[in-house]
């Protein structure tokens, strides 16, 4: 008997991304809940448009929104996306097949990237496998307030599909230099609740480091251009992450 399944997503003023997103699970979603952080764009017009239930809650952590929103599904088999994601016909068939012969706790799927209109296949940004369609019954999400995962409980066994999550993070490079800003936020308060002592070598080491292992150990070069700029945002990144730190109050 083929299992029921939640397809869960959280958002904040993504008009841009999430009719993509929703139009692409409605094969096989028998029941879209959306949980949003009080967006002021289109975003619940457009998810109300597709007969998904619209929930509104504060932002208080990717860990604590994605639990919340996976207790307000019906069913206990849940796809969580996020809202620039798309599920590839091919991985919403290996899905609908996976519905009527589930038969562990967990299934990772392979996230692909489209950066600035090219699809990245390395650098270490692919497969990105994420565990993402689970029985939440069986596990939670955990982390602190950047990075979160899914896990499930007493180490399951879980499995791997083979289609691909189409990922559509970047459309332009404003867009991946506006989320090292909002990342590196984040960041920084993690690492002031983990109490992380401030040091200055960070930022000499870590940057040079950051690029020359996505660039040339993880052979980003293959990418091309889109290859060097995630190198080069991703080694900014890691500087600005510890210079907040080491100048914050």
């Amino acid at each position: 008997m083929a299992v029921k399944l939640s397809v869960v997503i959280i958002t904040l003023n993504e008009e841009r991304n999430i009719g993509r997103c929703l139009e692409s699970v409605k094969s096989i979603a028998d029941e879209i809940v959306v949980v949003d952080s009080f967006s002021t764009d289109r975003t619940r017009g457009i998810v109300e448009s597709y007969g998904a239930r619209f929930i509104q809650r504060p932002f208080n952590g990717y860990v604590s929104q994605k639990n919340f929103a996976d207790q307000q599904a019906i069913f206990s088999y849940i796809l969580s996306v996020d809202a620039d994601e798309v599920v590839s016909p091919a991985l919403a068939e290996e899905i609908t097949a996976i519905k009527n012969n589930w038969q562990f706790a967990g299934y990772y799927v392979k996230r692909l990237t489209n950066y600035c209109g090219t699809w990245v296949r390395h650098g270490g940004w692919y497969p990105d496998k994420k565990l993402r369609l689970y029985n939440r019954s069986q596990g939670s999400w955990k982390g602190l307030l950047l990075h979160e995962a899914y896990g499930v409980n007493n180490n399951e066994p879980t499995g791997t599909l083979q289609h691909n999550l189409l990922h559509y993070s970047f459309p332009s490079l404003s867009d991946h230099l506006k989320q090292v800003d909002h990342f590196t936020n984040i960041q920084l308060k993690e690492m002031n609740l983990q109490g992380r002592r401030k040091s200055f070598w960070p930022l000499l080491y870590k940057p040079p480091v950051k690029f020359l292992q996505m660039y040339l150990f993880k052979v980003g070069f293959l990418d091309g251009s889109a290859g060097f700029c995630i190198a080069v945002i991703s080694s900014y990144a890691a500087f600005v992450k510890y210079a907040k730190h080491y100048f914050s109050a």
